[in-house]
C-alpha cells in the first residue's frame, strides 16, 4: 500500500494532481492557436510558434560585452516570464531573452514561463499577485524577492536591461 501511494505521489506531484503545461486553446479574436498556462520553451517548437520563434531567436545578435559577467550574478537568480502568444512584443522579445540565457548557459528548465490570454490572465491563478499589465514581463527573483522586471520592451536593451537588474544598478 505505501508504494502504491508513493507511485501516485510521483506520477501526479505533491501538490495533487500534476499541473498540464503547453496548452493550446483556441485564440477568441482571431481563430489561431494560443498556449495558455504553464509552459515550456519546448512550446514553440509547434509551427503554429516555432515560425516566429526562430526567427526572432536567429537573427538577434547578444551583446556579449554586456553580457561580460552576468552568468555568474544570474545562476542563482530565477527568472518568470508572462507572455501571450498573440503578443507581438512577446513574438520579438522572449526569443530574443532565451538567445540570451542560452548564451549565458541558464537552463530553460529553471525558467518559469506563463502563457496568457488578451485579458492577461493564465489557464487558473499563474499570475495572481504578479501584477501583470503588459507582455511580456519578465522578472528576477534572488532568494524569492523580486530584484525588477522588463515590462513589454527594454529600455536600453534586454541585455543592458537584464545587467542592470540582476546587479542592482537600476
Amino acid at each position: 500500500m505505501k508504494k502504491l501511494v508513493l507511485v501516485i505521489l510521483l506520477l501526479f506531484g505533491v501538490n495533487g494532481i500534476a499541473q498540464q503545461k503547453n496548452c493550446l486553446i483556441k485564440d477568441a479574436a482571431n481563430g489561431k492557436p494560443m498556449l495558455i498556462g504553464y509552459c515550456t520553451r519546448e512550446a514553440f517548437s509547434d509551427s503554429s510558434f516555432s515560425w516566429w520563434f526562430n526567427s526572432e531567436y536567429n537573427m538577434y545578435e547578444v551583446d556579449s560585452t554586456a553580457l561580460k559577467n552576468a552568468s555568474e550574478k544570474l545562476k542563482n537568480d530565477k527568472i518568470t516570464i508572462v507572455m501571450g502568444t498573440w503578443c507581438s512584443d512577446s513574438r520579438r522579445e522572449v526569443p530574443r531573452f532565451y538567445k540570451i540565457l542560452d548564451y549565458l548557459g541558464y537552463p530553460s528548465d529553471k525558467v518559469k514561463l506563463i502563457m496568457v490570454n488578451r485579458n492577461k490572465k493564465g489557464s487558473s491563478d499563474e499570475t495572481d499577485g504578479l501584477n501583470i499589465e503588459r507582455v511580456p514581463t519578465i522578472i528576477f527573483y534572488k532568494n524569492d524577492k523580486e530584484l525588477g522586471r522588463i515590462v513589454e520592451y527594454p529600455q536600453e536593451s534586454l541585455d543592458k536591461d537584464m545587467v542592470k537588474i540582476i546587479t542592482g544598478h537600476q
